[in-house]
């Protein structure tokens, strides 16, 4: 049997519950939906990018690329991408900014599959990003 090994970033807090930021099970990486947090600083409780979608979203891709690369995968290996938005007003800038971000991301293979839904979210946050990636 494979291994299950989890990934938390040095760039994230421990989680604040009984899961993983990542899991990696043979080629199977799966991404924890990740919000748009700061980087973490000991000591201190996760902070928000900032109060915008613009800001968060940017931050919380940046988080999920954290943990793939942590656990040996890039953008390139992600086969889906599930977006979580509070807001249905904020899809079309939620889309720019994806947009946008994965055509500076230099991807060498197709774009993953990618579905948004509607959620709430702890107060402040806008949106949650998780993925799942296959490698080799």
């Amino acid at each position: 049997m494979t291994k299950k090994t989890a990934f938390t970033p040095a760039t994230h807090t421990t989680p604040p519950a009984a899961f993983s930021h990542g899991v990696r099970k043979g080629n199977i990486l799966q991404v924890a939906g990740q919000v748009g947090f700061l980087p973490a600083q000991e000591g201190q409780p996760p902070t928000p990018a900032g109060p915008d979608l613009r800001t968060q979203t940017l931050q919380t891709l940046t988080n999920v690329k954290a943990v793939l690369q942590e656990g040996g995968a890039s953008w390139d290996d992600v086969v889906m991408i599930r977006v979580y938005l509070t807001d249905t007003g904020h899809f079309a800038e939620m889309n720019d900014l994806y947009n946008g971000y994965f055509a500076e991301q230099g991807l060498t293979e197709p774009p993953a599959a990618r579905t948004t839904v509607y959620v709430g979210l702890p107060a402040g946050l806008l949106v949650e990003v998780d993925a799942l990636a296959v490698l080799g």
